[in-house]
């Protein structure tokens, strides 16, 4: 899927937050902050957001663990 094809939701960064902070409220997973970053170029080199930064956060479907990964991997 293009990048001009896909959703985003807006986001307003608050003082503190971080890509994989982000991710993990989100997406409920930390790794989907490279999703993020793409998303974001502009930002990509930010460590911690000042607050107030406006960022896109793609919709994405959620990911489906396996049964197969163990329960202490989920």
């Amino acid at each position: 899927m293009s990048d001009a094809a896909k959703e985003y939701f807006r986001y307003i960064c608050v003082a503190g937050d971080t890509f994989d902070l982000i991710a993990l409220h989100t997406y409920n997973e930390e790794t989907m902050s490279s999703e993020i970053i793409q998303a974001n170029p502009k930002y990509s080199d930010m460590l911690i957001f000042e607050g107030g930064e406006v960022i896109r956060l793609p919709v994405i479907d959620p990911i489906k663990t396996p049964d197969s990964v163990p329960p202490w991997r989920r």
